[in-house]
């Protein structure tokens, strides 16, 4: 409902560019290149130390200036239209893993029920939906599946160490009986908006492994400018 009223908020009043401030516009054409780059920022990343399990991630941008801003915007203040845009950027990185080429399933990384409470919707299934959006007009056989659940509570990672996110998470992600079926035979992209560490990533990857899923890499929006290993091009 939270969400729904967010929406309509953003007919009616008067908006600035989530990136930049510049005003009546929710994105301005500067900030909308910075976060797609004409298709080339797409970059393969890895965090350091490399936590065990972690597979291959892609990143659309680096996480800075514009990029962060608008991530938070809709993350954290519902600029919900912007989940359009920030879909073609993790649509880029999603390129960027691949995964043979025929049918592809894209499973969100969950966010808390108390998160998702508290900000009116979960920034990463609504960005992962933009994405096999974009994706599927361009021809690819892509669908997003919604399969990863919480099974324990776990603490804000903010501020804690690499070592100290690893613990936190660990375990803490789950594929339901029921939902395992779904994932045998097609390759599986996990998705989040941002890596850091990549503890969160480790252990979606791990759950989606034991639970009988192949994972072929994960893709998020952005990622720090210094675990870039290369751009696309």
């Amino acid at each position: 409902m939270r969400g729904m009223w967010r929406e309509l908020a953003g007919l009616v009043l008067p908006v600035d560019c989530a990136g930049c401030g510049q005003p009546r516009t929710e994105l301005c054409a500067a900030c909308r290149r910075a976060l797609w780059r004409g298709g080339r920022g797409a970059g393969q990343v890895r965090p350091w130390p490399v936590p065990a399990g972690l597979p291959r991630v892609w990143a659309g941008a680096p996480y800075a200036d514009a990029v962060r801003a608008v991530l938070l915007a809709h993350k954290e203040r519902g600029a919900l239209r912007l989940a359009a845009p920030l879909g073609a950027v993790l649509a880029g990185a999603v390129r960027g893993v691949g995964g043979g080429g025929g049918p592809l399933l894209l499973v969100p990384v969950p966010s808390t029920r108390k998160a998702v409470a508290g900000r009116g919707h979960d920034p990463v299934r609504r960005i992962a939906w933009a994405a096999a959006a974009e994706l599927r007009r361009a021809g690819g056989g892509v669908r997003v599946l919604t399969v990863l659940r919480q099974r324990r509570a776990v603490a804000d990672q903010a501020g804690l160490a690499a070592r100290q996110r690893l613990l936190n998470v660990a375990g803490a992600l789950e594929v339901p009986g029921a939902a395992r079926r779904l994932l045998t035979g097609v390759p599986v992209v996990l998705v989040d908006d941002l890596v850091t560490t990549g503890a969160t990533l480790a252990e979606a990857a791990r759950a989606v492994r034991v639970s009988g899923g192949r994972v072929v890499g994960a893709a998020v929006v952005a990622a720090p400018r210094s675990s870039f290993l290369f751009k696309g091009s």
